[in-house]
């Protein structure tokens, strides 16, 4: 009697918590929508935007307030899914008329630290292996890489590189992608590199490594990625003929994003060289436009398709869409 007498009075005793908030999860109930959306609220007849075409999209909604929030996204056939900055898992099958099915929600079996605060699960790029199908995740904050089964169910293990390891804590890998030869290369979002006198000079770090980056950290060297001017990279993805593409991203006040593609040619990669992309398609009103963050390619008989996906950063003037193009010649 004693014993259960102090457990029911131990929250009276102790002081409340006052510390940072538990890192929000989905569920229990799986409950989403997906709303077609014009690329034009004001022309919904228009299709083209730079060297895209669009093939549509959808506006994803959910009661859930832990919804949202995508960084990353991986597209197998009709299968997506989608990976938020704090760790959590989207699910489901869309077809050729919008409609979802099979939705799940999960979330990343382990990652940095504890996995107590948001900042402890910012997981901001995801790439595949093609061999093994193993999944790559960039976490900021940590500045380190992890690397999971396929389904994101078991950790394989994981690397902080030490190049890595100056980044800025909300700046770090939120872009990744892997080469054809098995390299793969990871962008910051808003390290700089540095000039002889140690002062912050224009573009990007970025880091080739030899391989897989949990395997062989230390492997590889450093260069520069110029975005356009006053754009940061939020993600990338290999075409079919090798070539990089890159999503930017850039944030104007009083609350306005807007997103520029380019393309990278691999083949001018070298230690510490400067190099920009060819800009292909830039999303500013009156299109869509919203704080893009992930960017997938697939193929589909002889088309490149490029999917996009928004991170709403979970408020109300923001939202989670996800968008279909297919990349013309």
């Amino acid at each position: 009697m004693r014993t259960w007498l102090l457990i029911l009075l131990i929250p009276l005793l102790l002081p409340g918590w006052d510390g940072p908030s538990r890192l929000g999860l989905l569920g229990p109930k799986v409950d989403f929508t997906a709303t077609p959306v014009p690329l034009d609220p004001h022309d919904p007849a228009r299709r083209r935007v730079g060297r895209l075409t669009y093939l549509g999209g959808v506006e994803l909604k959910s009661p859930d307030p832990v919804f949202g929030g995508f960084s990353s996204l991986m597209v197998d056939g009709r299968r997506f899914t989608l990976l938020s900055d704090g760790g959590n898992i989207v699910r489901f099958d869309m077809d050729d008329r919008w409609r979802i099915g099979r939705r799940q929600f999960a979330e990343l079996p382990d990652g940095p630290r504890t996995g107590w605060q948001k900042r402890d699960r910012d997981s901001e790029s995801m790439i595949v292996d093609p061999l093994s199908g193993d999944a790559l995740v960039g976490f900021e904050f940590a500045n380190a890489i992890w690397r999971y089964d396929h389904d994101l169910k078991t950790v394989r293990r994981h690397a902080a590189p030490r190049v890595m390891r100056k980044w800025n804590e909300n700046g770090g890998p939120e872009a990744m992608v892997r080469l054809r030869n098995g390299a793969t290369i990871v962008f910051s979002e808003t390290t700089r590199p540095k000039d002889r006198k140690g002062d912050r000079v224009a573009g990007r770090i970025a880091i080739r490594f030899a391989g897989d980056p949990t395997r062989a950290p230390n492997t590889g060297f450093g260069f520069v990625y110029m975005p356009p001017d006053g754009y940061d990279p939020s993600d990338a993805a290999l075409l079919p003929d090798g070539r990089i593409l890159v999503l930017n991203r850039r944030f104007d006040w009083p609350f306005n994003f807007t997103a520029k593609l380019t393309i990278l040619d691999p083949g001018r990669i070298r230690r510490g060289a400067r190099i920009a992309g060819t800009e292909i398609a830039t999303f500013s009103a009156p299109l869509l436009h919203d704080n893009f963050e992930g960017i997938a390619v697939v193929r589909e008989g002889g088309d490149t398709i490029v999917w996009m996906i928004s991170d709403d950063n979970q408020l109300f003037l923001e939202r989670s869409y996800l968008l279909k193009f297919r990349l013309e010649r």
